[in-house]
């Protein structure tokens, strides 16, 4: 062949092979930084998942004092972050961050500002609200998360047991101390109460029927506020109907389509721990408004002869049951409740201790991510009484006041 005319396809063939050979090359290159890229997204985006979300606490400068560190707890309290425009809820989809100043947009007149420093400091950084209430008048001493405490309301989860163990003793559905089986297990109420068993709760529910534990729960204040004239609050809800999602069952063992609101169940249980009066509870704001308070009675409730059967399993749910936690050197009966709706964790847990002439009621709940259960409640709860019990609060004697007097007659029978 005419060398003249094979050079030309030699040096053509020669120049497109370079022209591939520098392509390639090219292409390694950037798919090697894609791939170095992906791994380091994904490690930071795993780095991230498991940071706390973080917030920025500003809190009125009374409550700034940090707890001493010979006190804290360090399962209960967590450590402080930096603070960032949005926060990572990990574990989720969480609708609501474990973590956040719960403080925010309170307002302080006519708190008990000493119980309120107790309560603040056992929150810490949880998202969540703390109800303090006198159970022999109906005062509410301090609400942390103004917003929360008075707001809509929330699945009660398991703290729902305590009014159908109430209803089942007053229907003479169940008796105490008599041992059920319930799948592979005999127990009775305290057992029951201080393990949260569902499967006996759910039991119990069914051999209510709806129609009879619906009338229990509007006597105890489901579906109507807890509250006499308290700006903003709202009144929960109770269903017409046993819920689509398991009936009765589930209305009694989770309080399936319940909401209920922290000021319920704190007028609840202290109910339980003034042996049946349902008060109305009362936010006095001013001077005027304390100088006045006088305890208004919304209905006697004839649980009388049920309270001392369910309170055993109260006290061995902080002994020995799923509120452990919350155990100090104070008698302190409660019900815890862990669940989840929406998309968000909530942590329950109802409370009251009686020492000496004082009576404390305690509610928390925990809104957020895996954290926010029943038993990290129960301890947020057990650090409030034992705050207190260190500033010697059970040990004062009670002011000599109207209110005092007048709430000293009309409950506390027990």
């Amino acid at each position: 062949m005419n060398r003249r005319l094979i050079s030309p396809v030699i040096r053509s063939f020669t120049f497109v092979l370079i022209l591939h050979l520098a392509a390639s090359a090219a292409f390694s290159a950037e798919a090697s930084s894609r791939r170095r890229h992906r791994r380091t997204t994904a490690a930071a985006k795993a780095k991230r998942s498991v940071r706390r979300p973080a917030q920025t606490t500003v809190r009125p400068a009374s409550f700034q004092k940090s707890r001493p560190a010979a006190t804290v707890r360090a399962s209960r309290v967590p450590a402080r972050v930096p603070a960032v425009k949005a926060p990572v809820i990990a574990g989720g989809p969480w609708t609501s961050p474990t973590y956040a100043d719960s403080t925010d947009g309170d307002r302080l007149e006519g708190e008990d500002l000493e119980i309120r420093r107790a309560a603040v400091e056992a929150l810490g950084d949880f998202n969540g609200s703390v109800v303090v209430v006198d159970p022999a008048t109906g005062r509410i001493l301090t609400m942390v998360n103004q917003k929360v405490a008075l707001g809509s309301g929330f699945q009660p989860c398991s703290t729902v047991k305590v009014s159908v163990a109430l209803a089942g003793l007053s229907e003479k559905v169940i008796q105490a101390q008599s041992k059920y089986r319930v799948g592979g297990l005999r127990m009775n109420l305290t057992y029951a109460l201080a393990h949260s068993n569902n499967y006996y709760f759910s039991t119990l529910g069914q051999k209510l029927g709806f129609e009879r534990y619906s009338h229990y729960a509007h006597l105890f204040g489901y579906g109507e506020k807890a509250g006499l004239n308290i700006e903003g609050e709202q009144a929960g809800n109770f269903p017409s109907a046993p819920p689509k999602n398991g009936g009765v069952g589930m209305l009694t063992s989770f309080g399936e389509e319940i909401q209920q609101t922290p000021l319920q169940l704190a007028a609840l249980i202290s109910a339980v721990a003034n042996g049946g009066t349902l008060y109305y509870l009362q936010y006095p704001r001013t001077p005027a408004e304390l100088v006045n308070f006088v305890p208004r009675v919304k209905r006697k409730l004839d649980i009388d002869g049920a309270i001392p059967e369910i309170t055993p399993g109260m006290r061995g749910a902080v002994e020995f049951g799923t509120a452990h936690r919350a155990r100090e050197d104070g008698p302190i009966a409660g019900k815890t409740g862990t669940c989840t709706e929406n998309h968000t964790h909530l942590g329950w847990f109802g409370s009251f201790i009686d020492v000496g002439s004082r009576k404390l009621v305690v509610v928390v709940l925990l809104t957020g991510g895996r954290p926010a259960i029943g038993p990290q409640a129960a301890g947020i709860a057990g650090d409030v009484y034992r705050l207190l019990a260190e500033r010697k609060f059970f040990q004062a004697e009670l002011p000599v006041t109207p209110a005092a007097l007048l709430g000293s007659q009309l409950c506390c029978s027990r």
